[in-house]
């Protein structure tokens, strides 16, 4: 057989294979696997952009060494290059290998130096060793633990194994403060048990040698986390795992258990007597300083570093241990003083990444604006409660919080509820617990469910009846409850996948606030192509700030803001182990007067209006205007097209308009954001075709009924009737929903529709290639001028 009748899996089988197989690859623990490095972004209509994979990931003692991209034999080995550079970027592989399997080139992605390689292949040791000059006895120990995969069930994606092997090799060389910062659902958890796994299996310890089982302290702030990393490390031995609450703490007379290898707890449990009492030295004292070996702090920018915390003790108390900080947030001016504990962090994977690989969800922006922005006291509304001051605006950091308008609230409940899809999960954010109580009296007025519990508030005041909505909530086989209010409680760390809308009626005290908040609904699930944020309060400015999603920034002095209290609650001080709420207790912020009520007269009322906007996203997740949106698209078909002939051409042919909707796909215009430029320029009831035309050549779009009625009255005179009837058809689909219904896969479709199968239609309309001729025909004269 000719190299040129070689196809890529023949040169894979017979040439590469063979050549990596006697360098050793494949034998002795090392390993060689075809990995899909990501999945493509989420789009529109089920489907997703271009993916990833690496044809050979070379794989020794747990680490991604080198990609091999092949090709086939008939081609030059040298168009592999650049693909094999992206993935081993990615991967975080030293090495990056092109062949056809007659040539060979190799990259080193440390020192730029490439050139052309010659048989035989490096070995699994050799590129170890040239990986790693400088020999390190616990990353050897490292490597010779598998991670847990549950029997093969589930892979590690690869920016996951770059952190854990990132943490790995700072532990290894002896570095105690440790920080990971990767954007929430991208499965901070599974990275740290992954890390655990390792130091346990490894017997990682202070004392150097791997003598004993290291002692693992998982610290969060919330029960709802510590509960989650419990439940994930399911994986370890029972009598290795344990719990450092209250309960525990009584059954062990009032002593915190030691007796384990992981322990779990939360930092009001652990900075209580005996987690009891409150009174006396905390929890944390009855261990000796060099007890733990290894801390994870999760959540660690929510306080546990600040200078002034009590938290900061601890962790100060506990000085000896390795402590490994996880956090969704990049270093800002709010969160400076956790990046001058840990350090600079190891590894950072961002949420515009998460959202182009397609391992998180992405999400469009409705901004309301309302014409209730802002109040005044008018003297037709009447004053329920309150001394109201004459003339001051108030401003939404006033609402709910020194002044209530429940009419407000309510417009701003029917406005959103109206436009969702009520089935799906929500979240509401509100001001304070009391908002939160309202507004969700005010959704279970408007709701089109019958069930009673449709929605409920989790908040502090809450306690455990709270705790067990939201486990109801996060839990995907029940639909309710379906809608959860909250102030403050369940910005961060709750795991609930199928949350579809986000509603923002309160404003947003930060951009670490920010970022969890939005980080709720990123969180992937089957069906969910996006989800969406309900904007009343102007928070999508804060995607105007260069702090959004970029690279980290050197932090600002801290200054002396003033604004609503958001403190973290405090303890309790009865032990308890429901004091991990931070929600806000203060619901008064009106310097301890009484909260202003307002019953807006039935002429105001009527007035309030909302005006819906949608904020638009380049390719690298910033928000942009109208305008650039256009512009942009613009751009990139003077890339595809050359003239409107072309795009005629291209248009006109049912595959050919297929592949060239695929390539816009490619370059971020699926489906949705098609339909949104359909709305931008006026054109909802065009084809895609007119609306593309317009833009390029500012050509009048036409609609599909006037184009359907061209082919309706001139275009079909050699058809039959029966023909007719089933073209007929078609064109009132497509006029109804548009070109979508032309594609060739539709066909098929329209004559099981019509005649109950594809063999009875061929019997009516002559034979399968008659019926594709008269629909590329109709085509044709549909697109022909």
């Amino acid at each position: 057989m000719s190299i040129h009748d070689e196809t890529e899996a023949d040169t894979r089988a017979e040439r590469i294979d063979p050549a990596l197989a006697a360098a050793g690859w494949g034998q002795n623990g090392s390993r060689v696997r075809r990995e899909v490095i990501c999945p493509g972004r989420i789009q529109s209509g089920g489907t997703r952009g271009r993916g990833l994979t690496a044809d050979y990931v070379l794989i020794h003692k747990g680490q991604k060494l080198a990609v091999l991209e092949a090709k086939r034999a008939g081609i030059s080995h040298r168009n592999g290059v650049g693909q094999a550079k992206d993935y081993a970027t990615r991967l975080g592989s030293r090495f990056a290998y092109a062949s056809n399997g007659l040539n060979w080139y190799q990259i080193d992605m440390m020192t730029g130096a490439e050139g052309d390689l010659d048989l035989p292949f490096p070995t699994p040791d050799e590129l170890w060793d040239r990986t790693f000059a400088t020999r390190n006895d616990w990353r050897e120990r490292f490597g010779e633990v598998d991670f847990e995969t549950d029997g093969g069930k589930w892979e590690l994606r690869y920016y996951q194994h770059k952190a854990i092997n990132a943490a790995l090799e700072a532990l290894a060389n002896g570095d105690h403060r440790i920080l990971l910062t990767l954007a929430t659902g991208t499965g901070k958890t599974s990275i740290a048990f992954q890390i655990a796994w390792k130091l346990f299996n490894a017997k990682w310890n202070l004392s150097g040698e791997p003598v004993r089982r290291p002692r693992i302290l998982f610290l969060a702030d919330r029960n709802i986390l510590a509960d989650q990393a419990y439940n994930a490390f399911s994986a370890f031995p029972n009598d290795a795992v344990t719990r450092i609450d209250p309960d525990t703490i009584r059954k062990n007379g009032g002593k915190p258990p030691k007796n384990a290898s992981l322990f779990f707890t939360i930092f009001q449990t652990f900075m209580v007597d005996g987690g009891v009492t409150g009174e006396g030295d905390p929890v944390y004292t009855q261990y000796p300083p060099d007890f733990f070996d290894f801390i994870v702090i999760d959540e660690c920018h929510r306080g546990g570093a600040k200078d002034e915390s009590e938290w900061r003790r601890l962790l100060e108390y506990f000085e000896p241990a390795a402590q490994l900080g996880l956090t969704a947030t990049p270093k800002r001016k709010h969160n400076a003083d956790t990046y001058a504990y840990f350090g600079e962090p190891v590894y950072t994977y961002a949420l515009r990444d998460g959202i182009e690989d397609g391992f998180l969800t992405p999400f469009k922006v409705r901004q309301m604006a309302s014409t209730i922005n802002e109040y005044v006291y008018d003297e037709s509304d009447e004053l329920i409660a309150g001394e109201i001051e004459e003339g001051r605006v108030y401003t939404e950091s006033d609402f709910n919080r020194i002044i209530e308008i429940p009419e407000r609230e309510l417009s701003r409940v029917k406005e959103f509820m109206g436009q969702i899809d009520q089935r799906h999960k929500t979240l509401v954010f509100c001001a304070t617990q009391d908002h939160a109580a309202l507004v969700r009296d005010l959704i279970n007025q408007v709701k089109d469910s019958n069930n009673p519990h449709y929605c409920h508030r989790v908040t502090a005041d809450d306690g455990k009846v709270g705790e067990q909505h939201l486990r109801d909530f996060q839990d995907n086989d029940k639909t309710i409850p379906t809608v959860l209010t909250t102030s403050q409680k369940l910005s961060t760390g709750v795991d609930a996948r199928n949350v579809r809308n986000i509603v923002l009626m309160r404003p947003i005290r930060s951009m670490i606030e920010f970022k969890q908040i939005i980080g709720r609904g990123t969180r992937v699930y089957e069906g969910k192509e996006f989800f969406t944020i309900w904007d009343f309060v102007k928070a999508h400015e804060n995607f105007e700030d260069a702090e959004w999603d970029g690279e980290p920034l050197a932090p600002e002095p801290p200054g002396d803001p003033r604004g609503p209290k958001g403190d973290p609650e405090k303890p309790d001080g009865d032990g308890s182990d429901n004091t991990d709420d931070s929600d806000d207790t203060d619901d008064n912020d009106n310097n301890g007067r009484e909260k202003i009520v307002v019953k807006l007269s039935d002429g105001t009322v009527r007035k309030i209006k909302y005006i819906a906007t949608t904020t638009y996203w380049s390719s690298e997740g910033k928000p942009i205007s109208a305008k650039e949106f256009l512009e942009r698209l613009f751009g990139d078909l003077k890339g595809i097209v050359a003239d409107e002939d072309q795009l005629r051409a291209i248009w006109r042919d049912p595959d050919n308009r297929e592949h060239f909707l695929e390539q816009l796909s490619d370059r971020g215009y699926d489906r949705d954001r098609l339909e949104d430029i359909r709305r931008l320029v006026d054109a909802a009831d065009s084809d895609l075709f007119d609306v593309l035309s317009y833009i390029m050549f500012t050509n009048d779009p036409r609609t599909r009924h006037e184009r359907a009625d061209h082919v309706r009255s001139d275009g079909m005179a050699d058809a039959d009737a029966e023909m007719k009837d089933l073209l007929f058809a078609i064109l009132g689909a497509y006029e109804a929903r548009g070109e979508s219904e032309l594609a060739p896969k539709k066909l098929g479709t329209f004559l099981t529709a019509r005649y109950g199968s594809v063999s009875e239609a061929k019997s009516k309309l002559g034979g399968l290639a008659t019926v594709k001729e008269a629909f590329r025909t109709m085509q044709e004269v549909l697109y022909s001028n």
